[in-house]
């Protein structure tokens, strides 16, 4: 089954790539891996502000990783396209790096991750979709965001 069809049965819809908020490219190529830049978690257009274990619980933060995850796959196809493919041209998910914007206590940021990660195994499958992952706690984020994750793919 192709990524695409898999998107239209999730009842996704691919979001243009974001205008980058400071001095950075939303993705980079090098040989045959793309490095996407972080994306912050955004509902109804807007970050997410939220600090887990603070004012959110684990639930809305798996949420906010997954809007990510719709995020990041919205550049990953642009990418792709830039690289003359498309989704279905992804090799493997490589790695993804998942800051969670976390109170001194809270201990969940693994899975709020998997918010984004099990995405990505829907979506790409589970050969291509899983990935290595780090999840970490930090004190803050831009704009006061809950989650921000970052992705490395390889192309074929």
């Amino acid at each position: 089954m192709s990524v695409y069809t898999r998107l239209q049965t999730l009842g996704i819809t691919l979001p243009p790539v974001a205008v980058p908020a400071a001095a950075y490219v939303p993705f980079v190529r090098s040989g045959k891996l793309v490095f996407l830049s972080g994306h912050i978690a955004k509902r109804d257009g807007a970050p997410w502000v939220g600090q887990l274990g603070v004012t959110m619980g684990t639930d809305e933060g798996k949420a906010a990783a997954r809007a990510v995850a719709v995020d990041l796959l919205g550049t990953l196809h642009a990418a792709c396209q830039a690289a003359g493919t498309d989704l279905d041209g992804v090799a493997r998910v490589v790695k993804v790096l998942s800051l969670v914007n976390s109170g001194p206590h809270y201990t969940e940021q693994h899975l709020v991750t998997n918010g984004c990660s099990e995405l990505l195994q829907q979506v790409f499958g589970p050969e291509v979709g899983t990935h290595a992952r780090s999840a970490f706690g930090v004190a803050q984020l831009p704009l006061g965001a809950c989650v921000e994750i970052e992705l490395i793919a390889e192309l074929r």
